[in-house]
């Protein structure tokens, strides 16, 4: 009995740390894709307007 109880420890034990390591990667996965983002940048625009040329 006490062999059957150490086994299913085990396999809650190694099903525990691939869930934990599963969310781990993928909470660092959206901060650095997060951080990666382009910010935003503002737009320059021209302060006076170009005439065109008529020949």
């Amino acid at each position: 009995m006490a062999d059957l109880l150490n086994f299913a420890m085990l396999i809650c034990a190694s099903v525990g740390s691939m869930a934990f390591g599963i969310l781990a990667a993928y909470g660092i996965l959206r901060v650095s894709f997060a951080l990666m983002r382009l910010q935003p940048r503002p737009v320059a625009v021209k302060a006076r307007p170009e005439v065109a040329q008529v020949l």
